[in-house]
């Protein structure tokens, strides 16, 4: 009996562990991929400003979507 408690014990312990492991993974992380991933598929379709120095913003200009021109999103300067 108690080693049969004690492996319930164990697989209650990784049940726990994987239900917080997924819990703080998609709470937390998954919403940063997924907008990460968003914008970098905006920035395929952006309008960027031209003159934009993209030396002092670490390669980076501001854009807009050709959809919503009131959101401005940051794309990798493209040349």
């Amino acid at each position: 009996m108690k080693q049969a408690i004690g492996e319930l014990n164990g697989t209650l312990v990784v049940v726990i562990a994987i239900a917080a492991l997924a819990a703080i993974f998609f709470t937390i992380i998954w919403p940063m991929l997924r907008n990460n991933m968003l914008d970098d598929a905006t920035c395929s379709n952006a309008v960027c400003d031209i003159g934009v120095s993209a030396t002092e913003n670490n390669g980076m200009v501001y854009c807009y979507s050709p959809k919503d021109k009131t959101k401005v999103i940051w794309c990798p300067y493209k040349g």
